[in-house]
């Protein structure tokens, strides 16, 4: 970490462009003009019951079902993917506060995220406190310190041999990152001293519901399967590891797709600790839509493809994204701002990969005089 990572970064603007301050006027003009609130709509409760019913239907099912082992484990690989779905198409607008106008609505759907084995008050802090504030900030947004030592996510973390084929072993981990959050990540993050430069001072409620919700979802997915399914222990333990593959998968790919893509910025704060840019123009730098135009990837994706949109405005739901976004992009250029976008999953993810290889591989190589030597 560099001598100003221990400082609280602030954003300096130094050139007063307004962008921010006409933006909002014009979404808020949006939906006054159109009469429709900035909440949950008919398809978000549609998609409330189709992925929570969904999960608890085949988590039922799995339990209950007298399945095949295969069939079990095929449904447990769906089990996970829906899992990821209720994280960033249920949850995460709860947590957000986005879901409802009601905090008592938002703070009941926030439960389902300890349905998929996570904590929403831990979330809040890690993700809409400090992620949501300090975007790509190395040293201080803990979402691109993924497997520190292992996977190297932006340019101002150390190198090391390894990290020349995470290009190759980087999904993995991924996958294996849901395992982690599950069983150790959230009590980590609860009582380290401080996340970021938030120094941890939690209610004492939030001991009991940290230790509560996590005891509820192991007797879910480790003691009720182990007694009442006719598994032997190994299965049980091939069916847990798989849905959370397939869970960490599709969350740690949705999400690195936001941030860590070309033309995405890592910028340092200088000697001072300042950023010498406003918050929302920040913003525009870090983050990077996908698939902006495609119905199947909005559906799915909660609105995570169109992570400029919500870091600009975190308290909307998810499924406004789409109509706003053209309003965002037109403003984002009448003020000479950035609007990163890559227009699939597919091309995003290929961004992705050789952003993964140039921060292992393609560094290693120049640091070391490999480029030049395979040119030679």
């Amino acid at each position: 970490m560099n001598q100003t990572a221990s400082k609280t970064p602030k954003f300096i603007e130094r050139q007063k462009t307004g962008f921010y301050n006409t933006l909002r006027k014009r979404v808020d003009a949006y939906f006054i003009e159109n009469q429709i609130s900035k909440h949950a709509n008919g398809l978000m409760v549609f998609k409330t019951v189709l992925f929570m019913g969904g999960f608890l239907g085949l988590y039922l099912v799995i339990l209950l079902g007298n399945l095949s082992p295969a069939v079990s484990l095929l449904l447990a690989t769906v089990l996970g993917v829906f899992g990821a779905m209720v994280g960033f198409n249920v949850s995460h607008d709860a947590i957000h506060g986005a879901y409802s106008s009601r905090r008592w609505v938002n703070q009941l759907i926030s439960f389902s995220f300890n349905i998929i084995g996570a904590s929403p008050y831990v979330w809040k802090l890690t993700h809409n406190l400090v992620h949501h504030t300090y975007t790509n900030i190395p040293g201080h947004d803990e979402d691109i310190d993924v497997a520190p030592g292992m996977v190297r996510l932006s340019p101002d973390d150390k190198l090391n041999y390894a990290q020349r084929f995470q290009h190759y072993y980087a999904f993995l981990l991924y996958g294996l990152a849901s395992v982690s959050w599950v069983l150790r990540k959230d009590f980590k993050k609860f009582f380290q001293k401080q996340i970021g430069n938030h120094v941890n001072k939690h209610p004492r409620i939030e001991y009991v519901k940290l230790f509560g919700f996590k005891a509820m979802y192991y007797v879910m997915f480790i003691v009720l399967p182990l007694v009442v399914m006719p598994i032997s222990f190994g299965q049980w333990v091939l069916g847990f590891l798989v849905m959370h593959l397939a869970q960490g998968l599709v969350l740690g790919l949705v999400f690195q797709l936001a941030h860590v893509v070309e033309d995405c910025a890592f910028p340092a704060p200088n000697a001072e600790g300042n950023i010498e840019e406003a918050w929302a123009v920040h913003q525009m730098q870090t983050t990077a839509n996908f698939g902006r135009k495609s119905w199947f990837t909005n559906f799915f994706c909660g609105g995570l493809n169109m992570q400029v949109e919500h870091h600009l405005f975190p308290t909307v739901c998810h499924v406004h994204y789409g109509a706003i976004s053209d309003i965002v992009k037109n403003t984002a250029e009448e003020f000479g701002v950035p609007y990163l976008e890559n227009t699939s999953f597919w091309t995003a993810l290929q961004s992705h990969y050789r952003m993964l290889r140039r921060l292992g591989a393609d560094e290693w190589d120049l640091r070391h005089g490999l480029s030049q030597a395979k040119v030679a």
